[in-house]
């Protein structure tokens, strides 16, 4: 859903930094909506409650990457990459490159969001008590007419969003945090990771219908709240109802294909290329034999060490490709994951890894490292075909 055509900002501990397009809907949302309520505050200085607006709302989205990066961090010190993090419509999502592989990973990683939103809002009312009173820092985050300075306000507006992002996080429905941990404890109970996704995904889709209801009371004026926060419940309890529905059925169809190993998809019997043969026999022998764009590369004793493209052959001029080894433009295998899968990894687990988009094929190794076979895209394909229900 995120990250394929999001515009990359920058990167973060090398975490791809991304934002969606409809960030910059939401960005300038913010600054209006927030001009408004900071020249209650501020109503003979324009300027100020502007640049206010901006300040709290580019320190809010920081916030909400900083709780992301939460995710991603706990995620890769638990072995598991992070493919970017997305800011966009309804905040940010952390790609995990895989799913968690045990209840306490899964709720190490939940888990890590939320704690570092909680120590944000400590930060800022700790800092807006340290400036102010906490009374007027409270009177300034619910935006009411007090005697303020600009950081106590935006240090209040940061406290009370983030207390509401933490709050909200914790709602126990997949695929928010909340229901992430509330699945990493069924996980616990049950021993069943399908299972646990299911019961998470529909609490998240009563928490979704249960804000579409919150918020068409809103509309319908049954409580005082501004009507854009009723509009806001609604299109978010439909889209958590809609991702929480999409992660039933996910584990739904996991249960169909958890038996389902690499080795029974695999070509058992792979085409490599001996890290030491010269360019020159590598372009005749195997590049222009099969006509394949690439080949895996092996050393003498048949590990995987890295993988060979033609144009990387094609690039050293021909007068040079016979006093040279293949392993000298071979992309190297660091042996973290990015090439290869073990035998007995579930087929599950193919389905976002990297080489899979990349190469479209997959390479299979033993214990040892040792190449075993080859999965590509369409023996992935067919596994799956054979797995939905007739």
């Amino acid at each position: 859903m995120f990250g394929g055509n999001s515009i990359q900002l920058g990167r973060i501990f090398g975490i791809r930094i991304g934002v969606d397009i409809s960030w910059f809907f939401v960005l300038f949302l913010f600054i209006w909506s927030l001009s408004g309520w900071y020249q209650d505050l501020f109503p003979r200085d324009d300027t100020k409650a502007f640049s206010l607006a901006v300040v709290s709302t580019l320190l809010f989205f920081l916030s909400i990457l900083l709780h992301e990066l939460g995710h991603a961090v706990v995620a890769i010190r638990n072995g598991i990459p992070i493919l970017g993090i997305d800011l966009w419509m309804f905040g940010g999502v952390a790609k995990l490159g895989r799913d968690t592989d045990s209840p306490g990973v899964e709720f190490r990683v939940a888990a890590a969001g939320p704690l570092v939103t909680l120590v944000i809002a400590a930060i800022c009312f700790g800092a807006g008590s340290m400036l102010s009173s906490s009374d007027t820092l409270l009177e300034g985050s619910r935006f009411q007419t007090a005697d303020l300075s600009g950081t106590v306000a935006v240090l209040g507006y940061l406290t009370t969003v983030n207390v509401f992002v933490l709050a909200f996080n914790l709602i126990p429905g997949f695929p928010l945090d909340g229901g992430r941990i509330a699945r990493a404890v069924a996980w616990k109970l049950t021993g069943d990771r399908n299972r646990a996704t299911r019961f998470a995904a529909r609490l998240g889709r009563l928490a979704g219908w249960g804000m579409v209801a919150f918020g068409g009371m809103i509309l319908l004026d049954l409580f005082s709240w501004d009507p854009f926060t009723g509009i806001w419940l609604i299109f978010i309890g439909f889209f958590l109802a809609s991702a929480a529905r999409s992660a039933e059925a996910e584990a739904e169809f996991s249960d169909r294909i958890d038996h389902l190993r690499v080795s029974d998809v695999m070509d058992a019997e792979p085409v490599a290329i001996p890290e030491r043969l010269p360019l020159d026999r590598a372009e005749g022998e195997f590049f222009l034999r099969y006509g394949w764009p690439w080949f895996p590369v092996v050393d003498e004793t048949g590990h995987l060490v890295g993988v060979v493209s033609h144009e990387a052959v094609s690039s050293v001029p021909e007068t040079a490709r016979g006093g040279r080894p293949i392993a000298s433009v071979m992309a190297r295998d660091d042996g973290g994951g990015g090439l290869r899968a073990g035998l007995e990894d579930p087929l599950e687990a193919l389905l976002s890894h990297e080489s899979l988009g990349r190469l479209g094929a997959v390479m299979a190794v033993d214990g040892d490292g040792v190449l075993r076979g080859i999965v590509t895209v369409d023996a992935v394909r067919r596994a799956l075909r054979g797995a939905l229900p007739a």
